[in-house]
């Protein structure tokens, strides 16, 4: 009799499939895997449907509306999905984030939740100005504002009073940090934080999105410790942790990303790390338990 193990049977959750999930497909490739690819642009289940056929799926859409129901539609028939629906949904929601950093111990700035345009104002003045206004939901720095002072907040919050979306009259609201010009991202997969860069902008909003440049960061013990205590907060094995520091060095965390992009990681690591060979080896190890 054979005591060969059968081969893990690893989907992909996307729709599509770019520079990053070209690179995990070619790592899981040079372990002799192949890859289903679900597109969720046509993915459907039935809560009766028979149990998924796959080991793992590792969830890599881009909505994070479509990730959080595709994951939990999955978890409904017996799939296991990386990131858990659970991750995904806290990593989506800024309050449920910084909540669970909180919880957990890990540095965050000050940070207040509003239910109208008058306790936004209230909350704003006892964190001091400048305060960011960012949306509950949302990424790459949109409809992100720094706000220096009241009456430029009073704008904002009536215009945030006028959205469509009930979520969208929410205000969170975050004491700014006074950092340099750069913030940091850290890549942790699988507990362990693999690379970091920096990304700095003229603009004080530092996302790639934006046009911010990369560069490598040292992986000190320090951040790296706090990245994975982050990421290990909020749920997720695989995540992009966001950092700033303060004038005196202190690092806070600001956002933990359940789908982290790397592209701009990857060209700044170079040869010293794959990310995609990490998350790769991740699903491995996960379907081995």
């Amino acid at each position: 009799m054979s005591g060969a193990s059968p081969r893990p049977r690893i989907a992909l959750l996307a729709s599509r499939i770019g520079f990053e999930e070209k690179r995990i497909l070619e790592a899981l490739a040079r372990h002799g895997l192949s890859c289903t690819h679900l597109d969720t642009r046509t993915l459907h289940r039935e809560l009766d449907a028979a149990p998924a056929p796959w080991d793992a799926v590792l969830n890599r859409e881009i909505s994070a509306t479509r990730a959080l129901y595709a994951a939990l539609a999955l978890e409904a028939t017996g799939a296991r999905v990386l990131n858990s629906a659970a991750a995904t949904e806290t990593c989506g929601d800024k309050w449920r984030t910084s909540v669970a950093l909180r919880r957990a111990g890990v540095p965050t700035p000050r940070t207040a939740l509003a239910l109208t345009p008058e306790a936004a104002e209230t909350a704003a003045e006892e964190l001091g100005y400048p305060v960011v206004l960012k949306p509950l939901t949302g990424s790459w720095g949109r409809r992100v504002a720094l706000l220096r002072d009241r009456d430029t907040a009073r704008s904002l919050f009536e215009y945030c009073e006028a959205m469509p979306s009930p979520a969208g009259r929410l205000v969170y609201l975050q004491a700014y940090v006074d950092k340099p010009d750069r913030d940091i991202r850290v890549a942790v997969i699988g507990g362990r934080a693999v690379a970091a860069i920096y990304r700095r902008s003229a603009d004080w909003r530092t996302n790639v999105a934006r046009g911010a440049a990369t560069e490598p960061c040292p992986l000190t013990d320090d951040l790296a410790k706090l990245a994975v205590a982050a990421a290990d907060a909020v749920g997720a094995g695989i995540a992009g942790v966001d950092l700033v520091e303060d004038a005196r060095g202190g690092l806070y965390v600001i956002e933990v990303n359940h789908r982290v992009e790397f592209a701009g990681l990857q060209a700044a690591a170079g040869d010293r790390v794959d990310i995609g060979a990490a998350i790769a080896e991740h699903l491995l190890r996960e379907t081995a338990r």
